[in-house]
């Protein structure tokens, strides 16, 4: 036999149909207008401000359309998402409502595969997406069965864990990041000193973190990390691999395993966070500023209130962002109904103690006596 073989998989009808999904996400992004930067309220004395990157605002309500939008851009342009596929995610709940209004969008059916324990508006809402949800006992489960179902169904695995850092561009392309700076610009302190944010897979750390890098800004990034999740104790340890294969009670972070997309490197300081605190600061956000957000907010606020007092202390101006990272309604059953605190066995006074202190003094005295 002679001559050079040729294995031509070109296909002009699907790639027509790629052609007009992608068209179809990014007239939506073109649609929404950015998300605001609020400013939290603090003394003008401290010469500290600190602002919240409200993300609740999105067309799905959370941080995570962001994700779900470069996900979605990412498996077209990757020839990973072809016509009729059905998407399967593994989601907490927040990601997955974000990825079924995309994959409603585009005409794709959706599955999500999550915990029993999520909450019943996040469940509510992806089906109103028109996804379909699919539980699984406990979170470390979730890998392995999105995966079964997606090769059962031959769809594809969406898979935030493994790709939020890569699909996200961190140059800036009107990144989370970018905003952030651009809004800053007009303020008295437009290069924060920190910008504080959670982990659930770590794209949102990773894009801000290489931003930071990439734009020579001397900004610190700080990362919460609630009870029970692997990423603190990987990050002191040094091991990638670093799993508690327990469950976060702070929905959309915290994670049984250090997930691939988390980049620790670019990582200054990570904050550990009790979920009582997390609780009463979202609780102490609404007191203040009459806004209700989830709980990952309340970790966020509770990481950026200890920097402010250091700042405050040490006599530093500046400023420094976190991000408002979704709505409460989708908690009015969980962090939001003191029945379930209770029978969670959360005591909110102590944090609520340090909350209120904090607020009128700028001194930062954590439950237990610490600093």
């Amino acid at each position: 036999m002679s001559g050079t073989a040729v294995v031509d998989r070109s296909d002009p009808g699907g790639r027509a149909w790629v052609d007009r999904a992608v068209e179809i996400v990014e007239a939506d992004a073109r649609r929404s207008a950015d998300t605001h930067l609020l400013v939290y309220p603090l003394p003008p004395e401290w010469g500290v401000d600190l602002y919240l990157k409200d993300e609740s605002t999105h067309p799905t309500g959370s941080l995570k359309h962001r994700l779900a939008r470069s996900l979605f851009l990412y498996g077209l342009c990757s020839g990973q998402i072809t016509e009729g596929a059905t998407m399967v995610e593994a989601s907490s709940g927040s990601t997955a409502v974000s990825e079924a209004y995309f994959a409603r969008m585009l005409g794709l059916p959706f599955v999500a595969v999550m915990p029993r324990s999520t909450s019943p508006e996040k469940i509510a809402l992806i089906e109103f997406h028109g996804g379909r949800c699919s539980f699984v006992e406990s979170p470390p489960e979730m890998y392995d069965e999105a995966r079964r179902l997606a090769t059962e169904c031959g769809g594809h695995y969406l898979d935030q864990f493994t790709y939020a850092e890569r699909a996200t561009d961190w140059r800036g392309n009107n990144n989370i990041a970018e905003s952030i700076f651009e809004q800053l610009s007009a303020e008295r302190h437009p290069v924060p000193e920190w910008v504080v944010v959670g982990a659930g897979t770590g794209g949102t750390s990773a894009t801000i973190g290489r931003y930071l890098r990439y734009r020579r800004h001397p900004t610190r990034l700080a990362v919460v990390d609630p009870e029970n999740s692997a990423f603190l104790p990987g990050y002191e340890a040094r091991e990638p691999g670093w799993t508690t294969g327990m469950p976060s009670r702070i929905e959309g972070i915290g994670r049984p395993r250090v997930e691939p997309s988390f980049v620790p490197t670019i990582v200054d300081r990570m904050i550990g966070v009790p979920d009582a605190a997390s609780v009463a600061a979202m609780r102490h956000l609404e007191r203040v500023t009459g806004r209700r957000a989830g709980g990952s907010t309340g970790t966020n606020l509770w990481g950026a209130f200890g920097l402010v007092a250091e700042m405050v202390a040490a006599g530093r101006r500046g400023s420094v962002v976190s991000l408002l990272c979704d709505g409460g309604e989708r908690y009015a059953h969980t962090y939001y109904s003191d029945e379930w605190v209770a029978e969670q066995g959360m005591d909110l006074a102590p944090a609520t103690e340090t909350l209120v202190r904090f607020a009128a003094t700028g001194e930062w005295l954590v439950p237990g006596g610490g600093a």
